[in-house]
């Protein structure tokens, strides 16, 4: 018996080795970008989680859109006074790694019920922009196109309302796009996207 428990118990230790083995090789894969990632966790919650709701989720979110945006950030193609001085410290690879980092995390699950009386203004305005056809159909995203599904509706809002008005210019196809959308198009949208689900990450495959 006391064999038996010795033998199983190795066969334990070593179980737990092997699984702690990934995730410390991923320490140390991120360990040059540790402390912008404690920078980050300060607006955007614990492994870019977003608590506030103002701030984007990063979590899961596509690895070259989150890249993309850095790189406007700290060329000043997309201002903001919060992000811009950060990114001016980046090197191109702490980017990436950034990127990476965040793409490879759970997106959050932040619960909002959309409003069923904008369902339709939002589907009809998803319909006339024809905005599957960048975002997919469950609006993960791909690519360079981010993932909007189950962002939070202030964010997303925020967002539409400064591309409407160009005070975010780094995508000029979208700021002429939702010119085109009224007020309550926008109110609309961010509601009903903020309340989608993505059942299989684009990431990982991983099912949430």
């Amino acid at each position: 018996m006391r064999t038996d428990c010795f033998v199983l118990g190795a066969a334990c230790l070593a179980a737990t080795a092997l699984l702690a083995a990934p995730a410390k090789a991923a320490d140390e894969e991120f360990a040059p970008v540790q402390e912008t990632l404690q920078t980050c966790f300060a607006c955007h919650g614990e492994h870019g989680a977003a608590p506030l709701p103002q701030n984007p989720i990063l979590a899961g979110q596509e690895y070259y859109y989150t890249y993309v945006q850095l790189k406007d950030f700290q060329s000043g193609l997309r201002k903001s006074d919060v992000m811009g001085p950060i990114a001016q410290a980046l090197k191109p690879d702490d980017m990436k790694l950034l990127a990476k980092y965040f793409s490879q995390q759970t997106w959050p699950a932040i619960g909002h019920n959309g409003d069923p009386a904008k369902v339709a203004a939002a589907k009809s305005a998803i319909e006339s922009a024809a905005c599957i056809s960048c975002h997919l159909g469950d609006f993960r995203g791909n690519s360079r196109v981010p993932r909007i599904a189950g962002q939070t509706p202030e964010y997303l809002l925020h967002t539409m309302a400064d591309f409407k008005s160009t005070a975010r210019n780094n995508a000029p196809a979208m700021s002429a796009l939702l010119a085109t959308f009224s007020e309550n198009d926008l109110a609309s949208l961010a509601d009903y996207l903020a309340s989608l689900t993505v059942y299989q990450s684009s990431q990982t495959g991983e099912i949430r």
